[in-house]
């Protein structure tokens, strides 16, 4: 029996969206025309981060290339259609609601040269005109490890690059697109420190898909080789009847062992939760990791 038809543990609690603020960022989003990772990718978070004013912009609309079978955000053919005053749109919803902290991805464009990365950076450009004090991070696709395009995207000078690992190397052939890959994210991860060291790097990996402690540990260390920075664990919850079946509801405790585990193994922070997300009230994460490196 597949475990999605059982009932959810007492530790998958989620909140109805509701409250002025999540009217307020819901609303700023529809004027600009802009789409949410919050919402395309039905994230459980979106009530609680939106209350308090985080949000997860997603540039480059909103049909991936790409089919993973965790993910629920729309895949097809976008025929390289690409939106040019996106940018300025993002950056005027950002200084309308007055983040502190925005995180800004996208669906992967394998049906761009540069896969999107001239708009991340045009993106950051934008941002940084009309809220200086802002703090940018990315969370990129793996551009096909296309050097120039990480390029493009480093030279931005956003505070924060993330790319996700997702998964074990042993389910990734399962769980990801054919064309993703566990060595080709950490050449993306590496290749970002290799451009510039001073830029954190950020990873994530979903736990439940039936990968194993060990498993998970050893994917830590991969991703410390290549000198990631932060580092979130959470639990997978499948989206749709289509998606990958949960295999297993993972307890606090073992994400909070995992937490340990990793702050030892070197991370400079360690998100690990059920509910955490990739960017999962990521300016506090951010902020919190950046003041312990200063202690």
């Amino acid at each position: 029996m597949e475990m999605d038809y059982l009932r959810k543990p007492s530790w998958i609690r989620v909140r109805l969206p509701a409250g002025q603020e999540y009217g307020m960022v819901n609303a700023v989003m529809r004027k600009h025309k802009l789409h949410t990772v919050c919402e395309e990718a039905l994230c459980p978070n979106i009530s609680e981060c939106w209350r308090h004013l985080n949000a997860t912009i997603m540039i480059l609309g909103d049909t991936c290339t790409r089919s993973c079978r965790f993910c629920a955000v729309k895949s097809g053919k976008p025929g390289g259609i690409v939106d040019l005053e996106e940018p300025k749109r993002v950056a005027e919803a950002i200084q309308e609601l007055g983040l502190r902290y925005v995180v800004i991805t996208s669906v992967t464009r394998d049906d761009l040269e540069d896969g999107g990365a001239s708009i991340y950076a045009e993106t950051v450009r934008e941002i940084r005109k009309r809220s200086k004090n802002t703090l940018i991070e990315l969370l990129i696709p793996d551009f096909n490890n296309n050097v120039k395009a990480l390029e493009i995207v480093v030279d931005s000078k956003p505070d924060v690059i993330g790319h996700n690992i997702e998964t074990v190397k042993r389910l990734t052939p399962l769980v990801r697109d054919a064309r993703a890959g566990y060595e080709k994210s950490l050449k993306t991860l590496k290749t970002i420190k290799e451009l510039n060291p001073e830029i954190y790097t950020k990873s994530s990996i979903m736990l439940g898909l039936g990968e194993t402690v060990e498993e998970v540990v050893q994917s830590m260390i991969d991703l410390r080789k290549v000198g990631v920075d932060f580092l979130t664990l959470g639990q997978y919850l499948r989206p749709t009847k289509r998606h990958l079946p949960v295999k297993e509801y993972i307890p606090p405790e073992r994400f909070e062992e995992l937490r340990r585990i990793g702050e030892n193994l070197g991370f400079l922070y360690v998100a690990s939760g059920p509910l955490v997300r990739s960017s999962y009230l990521a300016g506090e994460f951010y902020l919190r990791a950046l003041i312990e490196k200063h202690v």
